[in-house]
């Protein structure tokens, strides 16, 4: 059990840190104007995407172990568990969305802000912290 959660959470770390920084990216290849510039966003942003997807399997896999070894039988009844899956349910969706961004910005089709993509960096960080505080605090 140790090992597994182990390495969901640095799986999670590595998960995470990809969906800090991708929007971060964002905000500042939205102010570039510069032709050297916005081509090396465009490598940053796909390396960093696939790195974080890999995050994203590894976090998959070993959370849905742990989940049906050891955690279900233990919380199926417990309303944290629930709000933590829609949670990551809506990361899955902010993570794929990033893709879509990203293919905008590859294709040099973006229409965003960078005060846009400010605020876009956020939900990452909200979704991030409310898992927290329902694994940790197990409010209901």
């Amino acid at each position: 059990m140790l090992w597994l959660k182990a390495l969901h959470i640095f799986f999670v770390i590595s998960w995470f840190s990809g969906l800090l920084y991708l929007p971060r990216l964002f905000v500042y290849h939205a102010s570039t104007k510069d032709e050297a510039g916005n081509a090396r966003f465009k490598i940053m942003e796909r390396k960093l995407y696939a790195m974080m997807t890999f995050g994203m399997l590894g976090s998959l896999i070993f959370g849905l172990w742990m989940l049906f070894a050891y955690a279900w039988s233990a919380y199926a009844s417990d309303g944290w568990l629930y709000a933590k899956i829609l949670c990551i349910v809506l990361l899955l969706g902010f993570h794929f969305h990033t893709k879509k961004i990203m293919r905008e910005f590859a294709d040099d089709k973006n229409i965003r802000t960078d005060v846009f993509y400010r605020w876009y960096n956020e939900i990452s960080a909200i979704l991030g912290f409310a898992i927290v505080i329902f694994v940790v605090v197990k409010p209901f």
